[in-house]
């Protein structure tokens, strides 16, 4: 099953709100415990993949265009 950029797109800002959520969730104290930013830099890198996504679908519908 192939799915497209913006799907793509779509899981990765979806997993990055989870990972934000767990983040968020398990910061009791401090934010400056090992897991809190091990969970933030996931969500960070997923956010990123999702933008990369978006300007692939962008530019794919771009040049299908014509």
């Amino acid at each position: 099953m192939r799915f497209t950029a913006r799907t793509m797109a779509l899981i990765y800002f979806a997993m990055a709100i989870v990972f934000i959520y767990f983040a968020v969730r398990y910061a009791d104290e401090t934010v400056w415990n090992f897991l809190t930013i091990f969970l933030a830099v996931i969500a960070t890198l997923d956010i990123v993949t999702g933008i990369r996504y978006l300007r692939l679908h962008y530019k794919l519908k771009k040049i299908k265009k014509g």
